[in-house]
């Protein structure tokens, strides 16, 4: 028997009442993701969207959600162009400044379409559903050594992102909660279980010793979510961590690169400074530069992004990552250092006061809205916890990642309790 003809259209109204295309400029961010710059569109799109609105009710509900993020992008915008005042590269400084207003739009526009705890739901899932995507190819291309983006690189697990663009790593730790968090709503603690098992051999693999340790930081918390008593947590951590350990074992046992990563860590133990900037890639000779920087432009820095350009100024004689042209190290490899030697002590206040105002929206929401922001909120933390090391945060493509995942926490903790019927 055929089916009647409404059962169409029923699911087209099913499928737009859970993911509705007022979310598709803030999901296409993510899609777009592996193809650099291009994940812009997503932006283009979401400024496009808060022009084009022409809903009295929406605008005027923007009044009372717009305040976090605006806040939060003033302190770390103002950081940036009071470093700009006398930077030693001031067009790569203002150049940065201005880029920084096309960041407005991602978070106007969550709070007009993606501030009910339902739209909120919706767009994460689709997160997830990409997270996915990126694991399956990874696991491909782990097992076969071809993927979408063909081979690895020679020495980490790069998949869909490609062997010249090495972020699998971060962006999987970073957008982990994502699908940790729909794969325990849709299935329960087994659903959990699998997708940290999916998330953690193509981390380990893809060799970002940062990612080991951001994922390691999102396992840790939603562990916490699930057992919320002492003994519990200590009982699960010990189960975690024993599953780890054998995944470090099969890892260093069926990859000769994921054991090159593993012996090169272990050199930091030998206490000699050598084999700790041996095992650290260099990074203690970036950071003893950043020190130097600091200490001659303590109160505003070298200028944002202008990192490389002074950098052969402070290094220490025969330093390698100074080039020919006199540039250097492209950023100093961890946010704090990074906002220190380049927007200097004034510019580190305003991030410290932008933290403040986002714990503070945290605990001032509601049980449902922190609901809501929990996935963003535990990205946000695995991506800037300060005892690591980072991408730089001022630079377009994590820049962009970061003020994106900051449009989403600020979002839903100032959300509706309800989509308009119109939406």
């Amino acid at each position: 028997m055929i089916a009647p003809r409404m059962s169409i259209p029923s699911l087209r109204e099913r499928v737009a009442s859970e993911f509705p295309a007022a979310l598709l400029p803030l999901w296409a961010v993510a899609l777009l993701l592996p193809f650099g710059r291009s994940a812009e569109l997503g932006v283009l799109l979401c400024l496009a969207g808060c022009l084009l609105l022409r809903d009295p009710a929406r605008r005027a509900s923007l009044r009372g959600r717009w305040p976090l993020f605006v806040a939060l992008w003033a302190c770390y915008a103002g950081a940036a162009a009071i470093s700009a005042l006398d930077a030693v590269n001031p067009d790569k400084s203002w150049g940065t400044v201005l880029a920084a207003l096309r960041l407005l739009p991602l978070g106007l526009y969550a709070a007009l379409v993606a501030a009910a705890p339902a739209r909120q739901a919706a767009l994460q899932t689709g997160i997830a559903v990409v997270v996915a995507f990126w694991l399956l190819d990874a696991w491909v291309q782990a097992a076969t050594g071809w993927g979408l983006a063909g081979a690895p690189e020679a020495e980490r697990l790069s998949g869909v992102f490609g062997s010249e663009n090495l972020k699998l790593g971060p962006v999987l730790a970073t957008l982990s909660p994502f699908l940790l968090i729909a794969a325990r709503r849709r299935w329960g603690w087994r659903g959990l279980v699998a997708a940290f098992v999916l998330v953690l051999v193509p981390v380990l693999l893809a060799g970002s010793r940062a990612s080991w340790f951001a994922f390691g930081l999102v396992a840790l918390a939603m562990l916490w979510t699930e057992t919320r008593r002492p003994l519990r947590f200590a009982a699960a951590l010990a189960l975690l961590a024993a599953g780890f350990a054998v995944a470090v074992v099969v890892a260093a046992h069926g990859s000769s690169a994921f054991d090159a990563r593993i012996q090169r860590t272990l050199q930091a133990l030998s206490g000699s400074e050598a084999n700790v900037d041996f095992a650290l890639a260099g990074r203690a000779r970036i950071w003893q530069t950043s020190v130097a920087m600091i200490e001659a432009h303590p109160v505003n820095g070298v200028g944002v992004r202008g990192f490389r350009y002074a950098y052969a100024d402070y290094a220490a004689p025969g330093d390698t990552f100074v080039q020919p042209d006199g540039s250097g190290a492209a950023h100093a490899h961890q946010w704090v250092l990074e906002v220190l030697s380049e927007t200097g002590a004034i510019g580190l206040l305003l991030w410290l006061a932008g933290i403040v105002a986002a714990v503070r929206g945290w605990f001032r929401a509601d049980a449902a809205r922190r609901a809501a922001a929990f996935a963003p909120a535990l990205a946000l933390v695995a991506m800037t916890f300060p005892l690591n090391t980072h991408l730089a945060f001022y630079s377009a493509w994590w820049g962009l990642l970061f003020w994106w995942l900051i449009a989403q926490y600020c979002a839903a903790l100032a959300g509706e309790t309800e989509i308009p019927a119109h939406a």
